[in-house]
């Protein structure tokens, strides 16, 4: 399984890797959930493509997964993933079908 990783993806991984350290470590289970062929998470609808989001632990912060990150991710083919965005939920609450159609239009 190929993962491809978003323009918006890096760059909210970058700034987010600033504040919370462990986040690479963080992303390793879903990274190997989706190389193994798996789609964990929530199917989001009204994006007009097959789009996953998902929600993870952060280690940096005691919340659990209710205050942890939000994967957004792309099922662009049957052999390829590709990582959307990143958030944290304590940052951010959810993301609007618009913002979501416009990071999309990148893919």
């Amino acid at each position: 399984m190929e993962i491809e990783y978003g323009t918006a993806f890096k760059r909210q991984l970058q700034r987010l890797a600033r504040r919370y350290r462990h986040i690479k470590s963080d992303l390793v289970p879903l990274i190997n959930a989706l190389e193994s062929g798996e789609t964990p998470g929530d199917q989001v609808v009204g994006c007009g493509r097959t789009v996953y989001k998902v929600r993870l632990k952060n280690s940096d912060n005691q919340k659990g997964k209710s205050g942890g990150y939000r994967v957004v991710y792309y099922l662009k083919t049957a052999t390829s993933r590709s990582l959307v965005t990143i958030y944290s939920k304590s940052d951010q609450g959810d993301i609007e079908t618009d913002e979501l159609k416009r990071l999309l239009s990148e893919f």
